[in-house]
């Protein structure tokens, strides 16, 4: 990371001291995601819609302290380049923002950021973001917690431990807890997450998520159960990804889910074409169906991609 050098100058009747500190340069970066999606609803009729998936802008950086630490911050904002707002007459949603410390003994860092419970999917879920996203049927514990505290620990053979206290800042709500622990060796990643209070009071999740490179070939597995005191429901997803030439590749995920929706379930294919390496077009076609027939619907888009 770039450095800034700051001068410091101390006048004296007979003459000038100057100090020099270096400031580690703030990182900006972002993401644009616009896709044109059509959708065919079963009980209602076609509609054409222009979606922003999680564009964002935010700024990161590290800064050099005392006895060995470093700190550590990161401000991020959803934008909308769609319709300029997202049902708040806000152009800018806050996202991941904290501040934090990093020591050999690990990492703490305060502030709103995505729970190791739904970190602990990395990148199986294909259709992130899209409307294939596993938010939409399989899973209600894809949160982004306010209020958090979270302790991640360093790698050691492989395993990495995450744990995050949620303040519920109510004397009469119960705090909220997120751990995770996973492991990742060269192509192979596996995990298993817990949340307690979460999603909502007195609601308990576990996920078990993996991922296995081999190859031209990514393959992924997601298992979920959510039990609120007087139900048990579940959800699984599995998806596989394929590169079939230099700048193509091809996405298929399916999945099902009692916890979203009674009979959920959702598949989605998918191509992404690589311009560079930063940008990126794509199309995908997801369809949902589920006990309730007004969910039903086939989605269908195309979209261009952006990354700063």
């Amino acid at each position: 990371m770039k450095k800034i050098a700051l001068s410091l100058a101390v006048a004296a009747p007979m003459a000038v001291n100057a100090e020099t500190i270096e400031i580690e340069k703030p990182e900006f970066y972002g993401k644009i995601n616009v896709a044109q999606e059509f959708v065919q609803q079963k009980d209602a009729g076609n509609l054409a819609q222009l979606n922003s998936n999680a564009s964002r802008l935010g700024v990161k950086g590290t800064i050099d302290l005392d006895a060995g630490l470093t700190g550590i911050y990161q401000a991020e904002f959803e934008m909308y380049p769609d319709d300029g707002d997202k049902d708040s007459d806000r152009t800018f949603a806050q996202r991941n923002t904290y501040i934090g410390i990093k020591s050999a003994y690990g990492t703490l860092q305060a502030g709103i950021f995505d729970t190791p419970f739904k970190k602990a999917q990395k990148k199986v879920d294909l259709f992130n973001d899209l409307q294939g996203d596993i938010k939409h049927i399989i899973s209600d514990s894809e949160n982004r917690a306010k209020n958090s505290v979270q302790y991640t620990s360093p790698e050691f053979a492989g395993l990495t431990v995450k744990v995050d206290h949620i303040n519920s800042e109510d004397e009469e709500i119960n705090n909220g807890l997120s751990a995770s622990l996973a492991y990742q060796r060269g192509d192979i990643y596996l995990a298993y997450a817990y949340d307690t209070d979460v999603s909502d009071e007195g609601t308990e999740a576990q996920r078990v998520a993996g991922q296995y490179s081999i190859g031209l070939v990514q393959l992924g597995a997601l298992w979920e159960t959510q039990d609120d005191g007087v139900d048990s429901k579940d959800g699984w997803m599995a998806s596989a990804k394929v590169k079939v030439a230099s700048k193509v590749s091809l996405k298929a995920q399916y999945g099902a889910s009692d916890i979203k929706e009674e009979g959920g379930v959702t598949y989605s294919l998918g191509a992404d074409y690589k311009l560079t390496k930063v940008a990126k077009t794509f199309v995908y076609a997801t369809s949902e169906e589920s006990d309730d027939e007004s969910v039903n619907a086939q989605y269908y888009g195309v979209g261009l991609e952006y990354k700063f």
